[in-house]
């Protein structure tokens, strides 16, 4: 095999590479999931621990069909919404995406953060998934698929209209029962949805396509910051699951009726009570083919964001009856731990989260992945490197409004990454590195001047909050040179961030040689921002203009 180089420091470079290739593959490795002792999700002694998803799934949305289950949850100005499957309702895997990009005014050129899918809702009819979700600046979207790994349809708008959120979609079939099985007569198909603000909920009649909506919908129900509504028949009932008293210390009312439009009956099925659990609510209600009943919820926890937690269900004189009442005030409270809801089923820990696969392949992004806005997908490939991500640089004038930053979600609460940037194509005006992605943003990296490469690092935040004005969020920047106590870099540089995220700390370290990891700075705070818990991720752009470019492979 012969092995042209572009140059000498190309030729040091791949040699390096070469060198440490075994000790890369194996940082790469993560440990069986039998030798790990993690305090949440699936405990392998039929058990589990709340939370079962210790990672920003806000407002999870969950449906059974046949013997899978599938979750959607927030994304907001990340692309993608991603689609989580699972076999036993506890551990979870990202099959894929629904959606590339967004084609209106604004997301090509990072104006929307904290806008973007809110509180999306997923349902299986006739044959095809829909999902459907409210943008606080476009509108109601939806999209539907014959499978759930798609193709998806483009995304539809069914009503351009701002400040709606947290829509759900419900078809009144009748299911006839007969000898030979059960029959399905189709019936009225509707929407519910709450309002930016807080309320009312909603309902509107809709087209049985559910491309549009027939009217301008039926109040309902009014209550203290009631949101999140989901539909569900059940017994004769209609009932509408909603969220109350806000993100961080609401509780789960359900409504009830005979009537589709009501009037409704509400009552508290579940709150914080005695436990630490806050705000334990915004999820759905599924059951089992064998009959039992569950509850998936949010809490929002910090800088993590809001985990995922499953509660026990039963019914009760035709209420659901959630958690355990363990004050005795009737009212149930998040139960810590309980028996998996599915036993015996054979489960491969190691193709779920969070061992699921993230390295950069030719064939394709892993849906694990998520583009800050809309990707510019001339300016990145996989097939440049096999084996690499090549991010071509695009202009900025800093992180926030930089074009193809890719993103990655925290899982769990002690967490490393580790990334090798080969820097031997940067060009003037480059930054390039590893970002911290919170309320403020921490950036650690290289920017070239000239001939010279500079280490850096670089603090942003926020100082007028774009949901006013997102044409004209101003950011406070802060960026410092920095002696690199791994040495001087040139043509590559390994950087890594650690979250602790259970004392909402991080930390940047850098090296050289992939062996030996230097700190860089102090362990700094880090914050839940934008409606999203902190994540990290990859970025380059220039400040010059459009040049260069970097290639990055990940190693941990």
């Amino acid at each position: 095999m012969i092995m042209h180089f572009r140059n000498k420091a190309s030729f040091l470079l791949s040699t390096l590479l070469l060198c440490f290739a075994p000790l890369a593959s194996l940082f790469a490795q993560p440990k069986a999931p039998q030798q790990i002792q993690q305090q949440w999700g699936d405990q392998l002694n039929g058990t589990y621990i709340n939370p079962i998803l210790p990672a920003d799934y806000s407002d999870p949305d969950v449906i059974r069909v046949g013997e899978k289950y599938y979750m959607v949850a927030s994304d907001f100005h990340f692309i993608g919404m991603q689609i989580l499957e699972s076999d036993d309702m506890v551990n979870w895997r990202v099959v894929t995406q629904v959606f590339d990009r967004f084609d209106y005014p604004g997301w090509d050129t990072n104006q929307h953060y904290a806008g973007g899918s809110w509180a999306p809702a997923l349902r299986y009819q006739e044959g095809r998934f829909y999902i459907y979700f409210c943008t606080p600046d476009e509108g109601l979207f939806m999209t539907s698929a014959p499978d759930v790994a798609g193709p998806w349809e483009p995304l539809h708008l069914v009503r351009q209209v701002p400040k709606w959120e947290d829509p759900c979609p419900f078809w009144d079939d009748e299911i006839v029962h007969e000898a030979d099985g059960t029959r399905v007569i189709p019936g009225q198909a509707y929407l519910v949805r709450s309002q930016h603000g807080a309320g009312p909920i909603i309902v509107h009649k809709m087209s049985h396509d559910g491309r549009q909506l027939l009217d301008e919908g039926v109040t309902v129900y009014e209550g203290p910051v009631a949101e999140g509504p989901k539909f569900l028949k059940h017994n004769g009932y209609y009932y509408i699951s909603i969220p109350e008293g806000g993100v961080e210390r609401g509780w789960q009312t359900v409504l009830r009726s005979k009537h589709i439009y009501g009037p409704y009956e509400s009552r508290r099925v579940l709150e914080t009570g005695s436990t630490s659990i806050n705000g334990p609510h915004q999820g759905s209600i599924v059951d089992t083919p064998d009959g039992t009943w569950w509850f998936y919820h949010f809490q929002h926890a910090g800088a993590i964001g809001r985990i995922v937690h499953l509660q026990p269900m039963t019914w009760q004189d035709d209420w659901p009856v959630i958690g355990v009442d363990y004050d005795g005030n009737g009212v149930g409270e998040p139960v810590n731990t309980w028996s998996m809801p599915i036993k015996d089923k054979p489960i491969d820990h190691a193709a779920h989260l969070p061992y699921q696969d993230i390295s950069f392949k030719p064939e394709g992004l892993s849906s694990l992945w998520q583009w800050n806005h809309n990707p510019d997908n001339t300016a990145w490939s996989l097939t440049e490197h096999p084996g690499a991500l090549t991010l071509h640089a695009l202009q900025s004038d800093n992180f926030a409004n930089a074009r193809n930053t890719i993103t990655m979600r925290t899982m769990g609460y002690d967490i490393d990454a580790t990334i090798l940037l080969d820097l031997t194509d940067l060009a003037d005006g480059a930054h390039t590195g590893l970002a911290c992605i919170g309320r403020g943003n921490q950036l650690i990296g290289v920017v070239k001047e000239g001939e010279e490469i500079y280490f850096y690092r670089n603090f942003q935040q926020p100082l007028i909050h774009y949901a006013k004005d997102r044409n004209r969020t101003v950011f406070f920047d802060k960026e410092e040179r920095l002696h690199c106590p791994s040495g001087t870099p040139t043509t590559h540089i390994y950087l890594r961030i650690h979250f602790d995220l259970r004392t909402q700390k991080c930390r940047f370290y850098c090296s050289l040689d992939g062996q030996k990891y230097n700190l860089v700075g102090k362990p700094f705070a880090v914050e839940f921002g934008n409606w999203k818990g902190v994540r990290w991720g990859i970025y380059h752009y220039n400040t010059l203009g459009k040049g260069g470019s970097v290639t990055a492979t990940i190693i941990q």
